[in-house]
């Protein structure tokens, strides 16, 4: 049974799926694992006694909403990390805000921010709360006390403009709200990450975020025309115009800026017309043999809306998980699994034809509507798995097409001892993703465990030439290995454009940098 309470798991407490008898009895048979539910979370979280003093408490309620409970503060003490939900499930909740303060517009986070600069009192901005790496984490630096300043209260569709096709929204708005705002002018965001049901615009923007349909129409930032951004020494705003050489993007180094510089308080979106998805499945020979074919789709330009290629690995784990049995083998026959999606027909039929005369077999859609259906049901199965003794974790990259094969091999070489899947999701004229989706039994130090396999994994994709991370952004988990990628001079620019915005260094400690 379910529990009843959970603060600590995706989405609402009961309401997932929960993993099926079948994939118990694999799990048990691959891992190695009793299949039994051996831990669970705490019963009852304890939080320390709010550091918050008492006159800027008080200050701060004059601008916004002001909770200080122990639930609000639990809720917003972390992200959704494997690392994070195993300190939550021991009951760590040391590092939980002292408060949960929540204004209702960008005058009000003006306001918060400023008070907490004259009050040195560090600010972890929060949206869906759904960072896997360790975005959220309440790392007070020399500060001591820390607010998480929720923009739930931030949620509004501003404006919609059809001829421009553009639609302007405050940052706390979830994305399934957005898209349902969207939808009674016949429109779509067009971002669907695996976060889809909880994370938020401002979110979205804030760490640099891709989904499902980015290859057909672009990661978040493709698609931000502009925004506002309030730090704790003023606001910056772009203008929506499409394109300009006004000097260097200031839109895209606020894009990906995890809060550190200050808040996104609104943000005009690239927006489309409303469409259904069709989709194609097929198998390949094999992962390299796929990705060659998903090469010349997108250099053709007829690659679709949505292309996920899995490798032998991750296609097998995958049908025996779904229960298919001896069908889904014998339609696969080793081979791996390809799905494709696609908003309208163009370049359908010419990519059907390259798919077949490169070896590719047709499926028909049904499995691919089988993916859409299960899309986001993987974080929720976390909680079971977690349940009963499972590492459960995902990385991811990106590279060019010709360094794509060393990359992968890099990587699952450096991965010892637990289940590996893969599979590439987001194309480019010059290269793809590649994701990781690792399963293990875990050691009686989960979280030792888990960083020793996150740092061999990363240090092989360093010296492979991939990059740190493709969509999951910086957060505190990969800013050690920000500078191997970006060198000191990309360091020290970020720093100073820091030290510019936020000269008392309140805004989301140690991450990023």
């Amino acid at each position: 049974m379910r529990r009843e309470q959970v603060f600590w798991g995706w989405g609402e407490p009961g309401a997932g799926p929960s993993l099926p008898d079948h994939a118990v009895a694999l799990l048990r048979e691959e891992l190695g694992i009793s299949g039994a539910v051996v831990s669970s979370p705490v019963d009852t979280p304890v939080v320390p006694p709010s550091a918050l003093p008492a006159s800027l408490r008080e200050r701060l309620a004059s601008a916004a909403e002001v909770r200080d409970d122990a639930e609000a503060r639990v809720l917003r003490t972390r992200g959704k990390s494997y690392l994070d939900l195993l300190a939550q499930r021991a009951g760590d909740f040391a590092s939980a805000p002292d408060a949960v303060v929540a204004p209702a517009d960008a005058a009000g986070v003006a306001a918060v921010l400023q008070a907490c600069t004259e009050a040195g009192v560090a600010v972890v901005p929060f949206g869906g709360g759904t960072s896997v790496v360790g975005g959220l984490a309440g790392e007070r630096g020399r500060f001591d006390a820390l607010i998480s300043l929720d923009l739930g209260r931030l949620d509004a569709l501003v404006s919609v403009d059809p001829s421009s096709l553009l639609a302007v929204f405050e940052p706390g708005i979830r994305l399934p709200e957005a898209d349902a705002a969207l939808r009674t002018h016949g429109l779509a965001l067009g971002h669907m990450p695996q976060s889809y049901e909880w994370a938020t615009v401002g979110g979205c923007a804030a760490t640099r975020s891709a989904g499902q349909s980015s290859t057909g129409h672009g990661r978040i930032d493709a698609q931000v025309a502009a925004l506002e951004c309030v730090t704790p020494v003023g606001a910056l705003a772009t203008l929506d115009a499409p394109g300009t050489a006004a000097g260097p993007s200031l839109r895209q180094l606020v894009l990906g800026s995890e809060g550190a510089f200050g808040v996104i308080t609104r943000v005009a979106l690239r927006v489309r017309p409303l469409r259904s998805t069709a989709f194609d499945a097929w198998t390949v020979g094999s992962f390299f043999e796929g990705a060659e074919l998903l090469r010349r789709l997108e250099q053709d330009g007829i690659a679709p809306d949505i292309a996920r290629l899995s490798d032998e690995e991750e296609t097998r784990l995958s049908v025996a998980l779904a229960g298919t049995g001896t069908v889904g083998r014998r339609l696969l026959d080793g081979r791996c699994l390809l799905v494709c999606g696609w908003e309208g027909a163009v370049g359908r039929a010419s990519a059907a034809r390259v798919l077949a005369r490169g070896g590719a077999r047709p499926l028909g859609g049904a499995p691919g509507r089988a993916w859409e259906r299960s899309r986001f049901a993987g974080p929720h199965l976390r909680d079971d798995l977690m349940d009963r003794g499972v590492l459960v974790e995902t990385l991811e990259t990106a590279t060019t097409w010709s360094n794509l094969e060393r990359l992968y091999d890099a990587v699952r070489g450096a991965l010892d001892g637990v289940h590996v899947g893969c599979h590439v999701s987001h194309l480019y004229p010059t290269g793809a993703s590649l994701y990781f989706t690792l399963l293990g039994a875990q050691t009686a130090d989960p979280a030792g465990q888990w960083k020793a396999i996150k740092d061999a994994a990363t240090r092989a994709i360093v010296d492979a030439s991939g990059t740190i991370t493709h969509h999951h952004a910086i957060g505190r988990d990969h800013a050690p290995y920000l500078g191997d990628e970006i060198g000191e001079l990309g360091l020290e620019l970020l720093r100073a454009v820091k030290e510019r915005c936020d000269p008392a260094g309140i805004m989301n400690p140690g991450k990023l940098l």
